[in-house]
């Protein structure tokens, strides 16, 4: 049961897509409405085990939080997920090792 006190989080899930051609990792980032942290995981947690039985992938035991700063209802550019990573790489190095490698499976867009 939803309490006023619960915040809003983000969490992020890793999957393996075992059966597909090339053997794709999948990130998830679902919302949830909790009252700590920890509360969270374990809900997207139960949720990610369900989602890897329905689409036959496997959970990797993997989950990221981020809590968010909204209250209440969610707005228009609500920043959901954040992550800073530590790097001496240049930014170009920087998003081919971690984004933009040539082997995703994406729509988007990539600064020049």
């Amino acid at each position: 049961m939803l309490t006023p006190e619960d915040e809003w989080y983000a969490v992020r899930c890793v999957f393996r897509w075992d059966g597909s051609h090339g053997t794709p990792f999948e990130e998830r980032i679902t919302l949830w409405r909790a009252g700590s942290l920890d509360a969270a995981i374990g809900l997207a947690e139960r949720e990610a085990r369900e989602y890897a039985a329905a689409a036959d992938v496997t959970y990797l035991q993997f989950a990221q939080a981020y809590a968010l700063r909204e209250r209440g209802e969610l707005r228009p550019g609500a920043e959901v997920f954040s992550l800073l990573r530590d790097s001496s790489l240049p930014p170009s190095e920087y998003l081919d090792a971690y984004f933009d490698d040539g082997r995703e499976h994406w729509r988007g867009s990539a600064a020049g």
